[in-house]
C-alpha cells in the first residue's frame, strides 16, 4: 500500500525543503555536522533509525565520519536504508541521508536507487529523492529524467517541487521544452506545484491547455487542493470556468463526492447547470444517495422534471438495488415507466443477471431499439444456457422472443455436441 509512504512524503518533503531553505547554502555548516548526529542519537536512543544504526555500525568499522565516506560507501548506505522493513524508519533514515548529499551527489544516488527496483512501495522514497534533487538542481534532474525514465512520474515530481519554489522559472522551462500544438505534459507537474500558493495562476494555465488527457490529469492535480477548502469553494471555482468541456469535466469529477455529504444540494446544482456533466453524473449521485438514504433518494426522483435528467436518476436508483433486490428494481421501473430508456433497462439486466437471470431476461423486451434488444437477448440467453441450461430452456419456451433470436438459439443448439 502507498498510504504510509504518501503521508510521509507530504510531511517529509515539506519539512526537508523548509529546513534546507533556511540554510545559507546547500552544504551543512560545521556546527551542524558535529552536533546534528549526536543530538539525533540522544533524542532517539530508545528507537534508533535505520540510518543511525547503519551509521554507528560503519563508523565503528571504518573509523570515518559520515561526511567523509566515499561514494561507494554512500551508495551502500542508501541500499541499506532501502532494505529496511519498517517504512517509518526507512523514510526518517532517507531524509537524514538526503541532508548529507551535495548538489553533485543526487544523480548517482537516484541512479542507484532505481537500480534497486522502483516498486509501488518505494514510490514515496523515490519522490523524496527526486524532490530534494529538484531543490538543488531542477534542470539537471529533469535532464536525467528525460534521458533515463520512461514515464512521467519523475519529471512531474521534479516539476512539482520546482514550481512550488520558483513558479516562473518552472513555467518557462515547461514551455520552452515542449513543441507542437498538442497539450503540454510538463504543465501537469507545474500546476500541481503552484495551486497551493497561486490557484488563480494554476487555473489560468489549466484553461490554456487544449482538451486532452493531459488537461484531465492537470485538473485532477488541482481538485484535491480545492476540495480541501470545502465544497462551496470548489463549486464557485468550477462555475468560474468559461470552457464548457473543462467545467463539465470538473463537475463530473466532484459530483459523486458532493453527493456523499449533500445529495439533495448536488442534484439541484446539476439541474441548475444542464449539460454533459448532468447527463453523466446524475445516475452516480442517485446511486450514492440510495446507499445512504433510499427513501429520500426515491422521494427526490419523483420531484424531478420529466426528461433526460430524470431518466438518468432512475438509472442510478435501479443500479443501486438491481443486484441485491431485483424485484424492487422492477417495481421502481414499473412505477416510473415513462422515464425508462434503453440505458435504464441495460443497467438492470447486467446488474441483476447473476442473482436472478429470469427477471433480467424478462425486462429485455423494454429496450426500444430492435437491434439492441435482439443483441441483448442473444448475449444474455447464450450465457444463461451455458450456466444453467435447464432453467434457461424452460424460460425460453415460455416467453415470446423475436424471430431472429429464436433462429439464433436454434443454431446454437444444433452446434452443441
Amino acid at each position: 500500500m502507498l498510504v504510509l509512504p504518501a503521508a510521509l512524503l507530504v510531511a517529509g518533503v515539506a519539512g526537508f525543503i523548509a529546513g534546507r531553505n533556511t540554510q545559507p547554502g546547500d552544504a551543512p555548516s560545521s556546527s551542524r555536522e558535529t552536533a546534528g548526529p549526536a543530538t539525533m542519537r540522544s533524542s532517539r536512543a530508545s528507537h534508533p533509525s535505520a540510518a543511525e544504526s547503519l551509521r554507528t555500525e560503519r563508523g565503528s568499522r571504518l573509523g570515518e565520519r559520515p561526511q567523509t565516506i566515499s561514494a561507494s560507501q554512500r551508495l551502500a548506505r542508501l541500499e541499506g536504508i532501502m532494505r529496511g522493513e519498517n517504512a517509518l524508519d526507512r523514510n526518517r533514515a532517507l531524509l537524514e541521508y538526503i541532508e548529507q548529499l551535495g548538489p553533485g551527489d543526487f544523480e548517482e544516488a537516484v541512479a542507484h536507487f532505481r537500480s534497486l527496483g522502483v516498486t509501488e512501495t518505494r514510490l514515496g522514497e523515490y519522490s523524496l529523492l527526486l524532490s530534494a534533487w529538484a531543490k538543488t538542481d531542477p534542470i539537471g534532474a529533469l535532464a536525467y529524467a528525460k534521458e533515463n525514465t520512461g514515464s512521467r512520474f519523475a519529471a512531474d515530481t521534479i516539476l512539482t517541487t520546482w514550481a512550488s519554489l520558483d513558479p516562473l522559472s518552472a513555467i518557462q522551462w515547461a514551455e520552452s521544452n515542449h513543441d507542437g500544438e498538442e497539450a503540454n505534459p510538463n504543465m501537469i507537474g507545474v500546476i500541481r506545484g503552484i495551486v497551493g500558493s497561486d490557484p488563480d495562476l494554476a487555473t489560468r494555465l489549466l484553461s490554456e491547455m487544449p482538451r486532452s488527457r493531459e488537461r484531465g490529469s492537470a485538473l485532477d492535480a488541482i481538485l484535491p487542493h480545492l476540495l480541501a477548502q470545502g465544497d462551496d469553494n470548489t463549486r464557485t471555482w468550477i462555475q468560474s470556468i468559461d470552457d464548457d468541456a473543462l467545467r463539465n469535466g470538473a463537475m463530473m469529477r466532484v459530483a459523486e463526492r458532493f453527493a456523499q455529504s449533500d445529495p439533495s444540494g448536488t442534484v439541484s446544482w446539476l439541474l441548475e447547470n444542464p449539460g454533459e456533466a448532468t447527463q453523466r453524473s446524475m445516475d452516480d449521485v442517485f446511486r450514492t444517495w440510495m446507499r445512504d438514504n433510499p427513501d429520500a433518494a426515491i422521494g427526490s426522483l419523483a420531484t424531478l422534471p420529466a426528461g433526460e435528467a430524470r431518466s438518468d436518476a432512475l438509472r442510478g436508483v435501479v443500479s443501486a438495488v438491481s443486484a441485491s433486490d431485483p424485484a424492487m428494481a422492477v417495481s421502481l421501473m414499473d412505477r416510473n415507466a415513462a422515464d425508462i430508456n434503453d440505458d435504464v433497462v441495460r443497467t438492470f439486466v447486467w446488474r441483476s443477471f447473476s442473482s436472478d437471470p429470469a427477471s433480467a431476461a424478462s425486462q429485455i423486451a423494454r429496450i426500444g431499439d430492435p437491434r439492441d434488444q435482439s443483441s441483448m437477448y442473444r448475449r444474455v440467453l447464450d450465457h444463461w444456457m451455458e450456466q444453467d441450461p435447464n432453467n434457461a430452456s424452460t424460460w425460453i419456451r415460455s416467453n415470446a422472443l423475436p424471430d431472429d433470436v429464436i433462429q439464433h438459439l436454434q443454431r446454437q443448439s444444433e452446434a452443441r455436441p
